[in-house]
């Protein structure tokens, strides 16, 4: 166990299964934290007031470290608290499985000492701030809300439990006070390291259109729709091949194509569903088409592709530039702006031009 923290220092609890496995993501929290290093079995019923945040670095595989942590976890003490899990390698199941369990963010070995740390004072507050009303609580309260509906996509969804509108409504209240009360890059910071691509990308999409939608000066009533179809946007990329969404490289043509099927699989899951309103499956089945007619999975044009699916689809290809691949780094604004701006015939000008200052938050 550590010496007495520090008043200035955060004052993390990491629960490990292997202490020896954990000592080198032991020294690097150590430097810009307290620790209290405890075995699965020792992680309380509830963790003392002075922790900021739990870090869980256990073996995903075993049955008995995680029904553990499951039980611990999910008592209201931790409800509120950040929990970052570790990850034995970057793979989609691995995230999924973290965030079952209750993550609200995820690491991955190798550690990369730099970003880990970047990451904790990003999502762990100092223990000097930490109270109910805490910005940095409500923004992880937010990110945990739309991590929800992400697990509730794509690990639940595929396994046969039907995905309910009142899901998104259950997250879209805590998503908007956390974007309205904290920064874009707050936002993006949080979830800006993702390892999940598909949830990442989900949740950059999300905190893009809900403050393209708060600097337009859209009604709440149009904001919630936004954020609705944002969360959802994505959702047939639940039945693709995880071998697709997490290839490390460029997709060849076969698997390109495997990967236009989402629209049209998103949609007609939501149809066979009910319940869904008529602009968001018009997002989850139109965000790739083009104003010039090229692109899928309907080539519609112009006066075909309403205002929400234009606003959606400019944040969408926003977003994927701006985010890490493991193939490329990520592109800079003024980089993504220009491929952007050479798309006007396929893009909505005048949106694409009030979406630039927003952007300009996220730096």
């Amino acid at each position: 166990m550590s010496a007495q923290p520090s008043p200035s220092k955060r004052r993390l609890l990491l629960a490990s299964d292997n202490h020896e496995q954990s000592r080198e993501l032991e020294r690097i929290l150590r430097s810009v934290s307290d620790v209290d290093t405890v075995s699965t079995a020792e992680l309380p019923d509830a963790p003392a007031d002075q922790i900021s945040g739990v870090v869980v670095d256990i073996n995903l595989r075993s049955a008995e470290s995680v029904q553990r942590v499951r039980n611990k976890l999910r008592h209201e003490a931790y409800r509120d608290m950040p929990r970052l899990f570790v990850l034995a390698d970057a793979l989609h199941h691995g995230s999924m499985q973290a965030w079952a369990l209750g993550a609200t963010d995820t690491i991955s070995r190798p550690f990369d000492a730099a970003g880990i740390l970047q990451r904790i004072r990003a999502a762990f507050p100092d223990s000097d701030g930490f109270d109910a009303t805490d910005r940095g609580k409500t923004l992880n309260r937010g990110v945990a809300a739309a991590h929800e509906v992400m697990v509730k996509i794509f690990h639940k969804l595929p396994a046969g439990e039907p995905l309910q509108f009142n899901d998104i409504i259950q997250a879209e209240n805590r998503i908007l006070k956390a974007l309205k009360h904290s920064s874009l890059r707050e936002w993006l910071t949080t979830v800006g390291c993702h390892h999940a691509d598909t949830f990442r990308h989900c949740l950059f999409v999300t905190g893009f259109a809900v403050a393209f939608a708060q600097h337009l000066g859209m009604r709440e009533d149009d904001q919630r729709r936004l954020v609705r179809a944002a969360l959802l946007h994505d959702v047939g990329k639940a039945f693709i091949p995880a071998a697709i969404l997490d290839k490390p490289g460029l997709l060849n043509e076969e698997e390109m194509n495997e990967i236009r099927k989402h629209p049209r699989l998103g949609y007609d899951v939501l149809v066979a569903q009910g319940g869904f309103p008529p602009e968001m499956l018009d997002v989850v089945l139109h965000h790739h088409e083009f104003l010039d007619g090229t692109g899928y999975p309907d080539r519609l044009q112009a006066e075909q592709i309403s205002d929400i699916v234009r606003l959606t689809t400019i944040v969408d290809i926003y977003a994927a530039l701006v985010e890490s691949r493991p193939y490329r780094l990520p592109f800079t604004h003024a980089k993504a702006f220009s491929i952007m701006e050479k798309m006007e015939d396929k893009l909505d000008v005048h949106l694409l031009h009030a979406f630039r200052p927003v952007t300009l938050g996220a730096y």
